[in-house]
């Protein structure tokens, strides 16, 4: 599983005519000018062969890599457009570890702007050169980060990104995105299931604004073009009968998807990094800013089926996202004999309910009438406030309230947490998570142990133009 397979070349081209934002603009339009004003289109070529993220793997319990940043043209549909990349690439390397393994990442900002690294939902120091979000690395500056991870960290499918305050926005959606495997989902699975092919399914979009990735002034409903690790409706090969681990993930600055696979349903082993209690299935998978799912898919008759993301709304106040292809699933070659997937209790997790309690807080997400100012508890994010104070090796329970009419992706730094109840109804989600989507006008309760590590941290709305514009508070842990 640590080496995913090689797809064969399939001929298939299609061609797209995409409406983009006018080029030129300083500012991002209204919805109603963007509704009446003309704009130039470019076709994007469809349909290649879905390319694997290259990977650096961690060797003898050690990653040493370098990582630069660095603006740059890139290949996206036949188009070269100016991005904002890790080594080069739009779909960056993906970053593959073990439980108990240390990562060394010399980090070289080439950008003419301040950024740092974050990796996102790995349980790991918030300080010093660890997944430190208060660092501010300069241009021109090289930082050498140091993450020693646990040996109990749960295998799963993570990404990394930059989280400088006021730019995370804008440098996410410029292209700075990737994928951070924890190998050893493959210990839970039957004998027979432990060396199937595997797929990074990394969701990530892009606005345009003439010929480069627009990064300024993003209006979140804006046209965009969705792209599976870095294409557009790529191509997945399948055999009949066959089963594939695929990982998906939300890499994307803001939006939601709501993924489906036509006439197949996912079954989820695996969530924000957390393999499940119990294998559960599902017709279709909410993904929120920042949040990961693997799943198990298993090829259907011999065919083409289309995995699409449906049409979406984020409440009266947010955004409509419409349906659209993400890929297309081509089920050929030799059939085989479904394999039978595990029914039994899966993978061992934890459960919060019957713990003590330390202390109960109420966390209150809101936005001001206009939608350009954002809080947490009435405040606008300061790096210099700390906001709640929490007890190492102590459970605290969390009431998180939405006073907008807009959902918001909740997600906290350092440790997961367990999704209580949504809007009073008891939620059982065979794990634990690191991002919960709160209901507009609604309310969800989490439990979460602070274990291991001490120092400031963040929670916040993954929602990233939410966060840079003030939705973020300061956590910090204590003995």
């Amino acid at each position: 599983m640590r080496s995913p397979s090689k797809l064969p070349c399939i001929a298939l081209m299609l061609i797209l005519a995409i409406g983009t934002l006018m080029s030129g603009c300083t500012s991002d339009p209204s919805p109603s000018s963007m509704m009446s004003s003309p704009s130039p289109a470019l076709s994007f070529a469809e349909g290649s062969p879905l390319k694997e993220p290259a990977q650096l793997v961690s060797h003898n319990g050690l990653l040493r890599a370098e990582l630069v940043v660095e603006k740059r043209r890139v290949n996206l549909g036949g188009h070269m457009l100016w991005a904002l990349t890790y080594n080069g690439s739009y779909m960056p390397p993906t970053l593959r570890i073990r439980p108990g393994d240390k990562v060394e990442l010399a980090f070289k900002n080439t950008l003419n702007e301040v950024t740092n690294l974050h990796v996102h939902g790995l349980h790991v120091s918030p300080s010093g050169n660890a997944d430190n979000i208060f660092l501010h690395i300069h241009p021109g500056q090289t930082f050498h980060y140091t993450f020693q991870f646990p040996a109990t960290l749960r295998a799963g499918t993570y990404w990394y990104h930059p989280h400088p305050h006021l730019t995370s926005a804008p440098q996410v959606a410029g292209g700075m995105s990737g994928i951070l495997i924890v190998d050893g989902l493959q210990q839970y699975l039957p004998a027979n299931l432990r060396n199937i092919t595997e797929h990074v399914i990394a969701l990530k979009d892009f606005q345009l604004q003439g010929d480069a990735i627009k990064t300024q002034n993003l209006h979140i409903g804006a046209p965009t073009q969705r792209t599976v690790n870095g294409q557009l409706n790529p191509t997945i090969r399948i055999r009949p009968g066959e089963t594939q681990l695929w990982r998906l993930a939300n890499i994307s600055a803001n939006i939601y998807y709501k993924v489906h696979l036509q006439g197949q349903k996912f079954h989820v082993i695996a969530h924000d990094g957390t393999p499940v209690d119990r294998i559960w299935t599902a017709g279709s998978l909410l993904l929120a800013a920042g949040a990961r799912f693997d799943v198990l898919v298993q090829g259907g008759p011999a065919g083409r089926t289309q995995l699409q993301t449906l049409a979406y709304q984020t409440g009266p106040g947010g955004n409509s996202f419409p349906q659209t292809t993400l890929a297309t699933l081509a089920s050929q070659g030799p059939s085989m004999p479904p394999a039978a997937l595990p029914t039994t209790p899966f993978a061992p997790t934890v459960d919060l309910s019957h713990e003590p309690i330390a202390t109960r807080r109420t966390v209150v997400f809101s936005e001001n009438k206009a939608g350009t100012k954002f809080y947490i508890n009435g405040k606008q994010f300061d790096p210099n406030r700390v906001d709640i104070r929490a007890k190492l090796n102590t459970v605290e329970e969390w009431t998180v309230v939405n006073e907008s009419n807009e959902e918001h992706s909740f997600h906290v730094h350092t440790n997961h947490f367990q999704l209580m109840s949504i809007n009073g109804r008891p939620h059982h989600g065979h794990g634990l998570q690191d991002v919960a989507s709160v209901p507009a006008k609604g309310r969800f309760v989490i439990r979460m142990r602070f274990k291991d590590y001490t120092g400031k941290t963040v929670l916040h709305c993954h929602i990233l133009n939410h966060e840079d514009a003030g939705m973020m508070a300061v956590l910090e842990i204590v003995r």
